[in-house]
């Protein structure tokens, strides 16, 4: 059960990677201006109420220990009528590390697939995909596979949003396009410490070792005419390394197809209650 459980952690970590305003005048959003701290606010309000999206996210950073790394990849995400995320990384790297073929990963409910060959290769399943269901097991395991799949779930568009309102300095840039959308662009920074304070709190441990020891983290926001973000970048640095992150978003509350893989594709881990 470990290997599974460290698999996903892997790939969901990588996902967290990737996972969540200068001007003088304030944004018009319908027949109300707000001010750049309340706009944010709305778009924390509004990102809250989205039932699915879509959300291409690359990651560069930096470790003295390790070198320079890189993830890359995409997101589908529904909320109803079931938990569901489907996520591709086509690239993930670090120093001298790669993982050859990428890896896919679609959560549904409580359960994992995941598509990786090193762990095919390190279980000796045969299958292109593994499962792993919280519900099949016990004590530890349960509590591991929780914790990792939640790294899935943590980074998602209104974790992201809620952590730039904790900035005390977001000011007006200006309006941008962003993929075809007029959007209001907004930048500053948050206080590591004090943002994660406001997610939910299963996942503020996480959230905070995800961060590392940046203490300010940079951000940009382009948010639409319905205050939705269009785009989020995310920058910090620290003693022991620094990171860049964008992520693009789009597809709100548009239907979204994620299914379990088929059945004859999918594998299990051999003696999988007796692996520690």
């Amino acid at each position: 059960m470990r290997r599974i459980t460290l698999a996903i952690a892997a790939v969901g970590a990588a996902s967290a990677v990737v996972l969540t305003g200068c001007g003088s005048t304030s944004p018009q959003l319908g027949s109300v201006k707000l001010a750049a701290a309340e706009a944010v606010a709305q778009s924390a309000q509004q990102a809250e109420a989205v039932s699915s999206y879509t959300v291409d996210a690359v990651a560069d950073f930096s470790h003295p220990d390790g070198g320079a790394g890189k993830v890359q990849g995409r997101m589908v995400y529904q909320s109803k009528p079931q938990l569901a995320v489907d996520l591709t990384l086509d690239t993930v790297s670090f120093g001298q590390n790669n993982l050859p073929g990428g890896a896919r990963a679609i959560l549904v409910g409580d359960t994992a697939y995941i598509k990786l060959d090193a762990l095919k290769s390190m279980t000796g399943v045969t299958k292109p995909w593994i499962k792993a269901s919280v519900s099949d097991l016990d004590g530890q395991g349960r509590t591991e596979a929780q914790n990792a799949l939640g790294r899935i779930q943590q980074f998602d568009l209104s974790a992201a949003v809620k952590l730039v309102t904790a900035s005390k300095d977001v000011k007006s840039v200006g309006t941008e396009s962003v993929g075809g959308v007029d959007t209001t662009h907004y930048s500053g920074t948050f206080p590591v410490e004090e943002a994660v304070k406001l997610l939910d709190p299963a996942h503020r441990d996480q959230a905070s070792q995800s961060f590392g020891e940046v203490k300010n983290m940079k951000f940009d926001l382009w948010a639409d005419a319905q205050s939705l973000p269009r785009k989020i970048t995310m920058s910090g640095e620290a003693d022991r390394g620094k990171f860049n992150a964008t992520m693009m978003f789009k597809g709100y509350n548009e239907p979204v197809e994620i299914t379990a893989p088929p059945a004859s594709e999918v594998g299990e881990i051999p003696n999988r209650t007796q692996t520690n």
